[in-house]
């Protein structure tokens, strides 16, 4: 019985982690799938996400920030609209820059983001990080608290999609696909495209933050570890284009898949000789690496490859009832 109540929590975890990822995988897909914005600076976003709202609930400490002991939702609130606010100096400077360049940006950006918040002890205990942060329905017995929390995250996921998805089948998502496609002629076509860029770059590193902002509660600790680009971009871009790029559908997929697979190779490294032990972390990322070649072998645009809303037909007053 505690085997199977054990494999339960394990699931549980699975699916939190799982539905943390996709909240990620779906602010890349709007920043990438939507328009074309090639941004690899996810883990700096997603760390100053999870520093605000820990900041922001954590009771009084001598070690770091603190005391503020705000609503977990006003968190959330305050580290979106924070990362939001930093995301639009960051596209004021960056995002007049083109594919690989505005990658090597926003890598130099994140980093520095990153290096500040593991340097500036007085505000986040440095490389001891954030620790004792509260987490929604703890108060609750095992496992409703666990389960509860699961909700909350697989809810928010729900309601990010269809947001999207709404966005996507609007005029609005109708020009961010223009753009991504050929910038010149949305441009002649009279769309400012450094507004539609600004908007989708703005969007998707808030919705990067409050990933980072869960994940803070989820785990009750926040450290330069926790938001390593490793597991906080590279893993999100291989979600991302195993699942689909542009399909919101398929970032979800992608998430839950590729966070399946990378926690399964951490139970399948963890028996390894132990001379093969010190190479786990690299044994992983070849794991990684592996799972994605076959993926796009069989599946080149991805699981759920872009599907493209069709166009409203216009009805010609000639052919109506009425004008016959």
């Amino acid at each position: 019985m505690d085997q199977f109540y054990g494999i339960f929590l394990y699931v549980i975890s699975l699916l939190t982690m799982g539905g943390i990822y996709a909240i990620l995988a779906l602010g890349l897909n709007i920043q990438w799938g939507f328009t074309g914005l090639f941004n690899a600076g996810i883990a700096g976003f997603f760390a100053i996400g999870a520093y605000v709202s820990a900041i922001l609930t954590t009771a009084p400490s001598a070690r770091h920030l603190g005391g503020f002991e705000v609503p977990y939702v006003v968190s959330f609130l305050v580290a979106m609209i924070v990362s939001g606010i930093i995301a639009w100096g960051v596209g004021k400077v960056c995002l007049k820059l083109r594919a690989d360049y505005l990658a090597i940006a926003t890598i130099g950006i994140a980093e520095i983001f990153r290096l500040i918040l593991k340097n500036e002890t007085w505000a986040t205990n440095g490389p001891r990080g954030v620790s004792m942060i509260p987490k929604p329905f703890e108060s609750l017995p095992e496992p409703w608290n666990q389960l509860a929390f699961l909700g909350l995250i697989l809810a928010t996921v729900v309601v990010i999609y269809f947001l999207l998805e709404t966005a996507r089948r609007s005029p609005w998502g109708r020009v961010m696909t223009a753009i991504r496609e050929n910038e010149k002629s949305a441009m002649a076509a009279g769309k400012d495209i450094e507004k539609f860029r600004m908007e989708a770059f703005v969007v998707g590193c808030m919705l990067m933050a409050l990933a980072g902002a869960f994940i803070a509660h989820y785990l009750k600790f926040i450290g330069p570890n926790a938001t390593d680009p490793m597991t906080s971009t590279f893993l999100v871009w291989v979600m991302l284009v195993v699942g689909g790029s542009a399909n919101n559908k398929g970032a979800i997929l992608g998430a839950f898949l590729m966070w399946t697979i990378w926690s399964a190779s951490e139970i399948l490294t963890s028996r390894l000789p132990d001379e093969l032990a010190i190479r786990t972390a690299y044994i992983r990322i070849f794991l990684i690496g592996l799972a994605l070649q076959i993926f796009l072998q069989r599946y080149p645009k991805g699981i759920f490859p872009e599907v493209r809303p069709k166009p409203e037909r216009r009805v010609n007053p000639a052919e109506t009832p009425a004008s016959r």
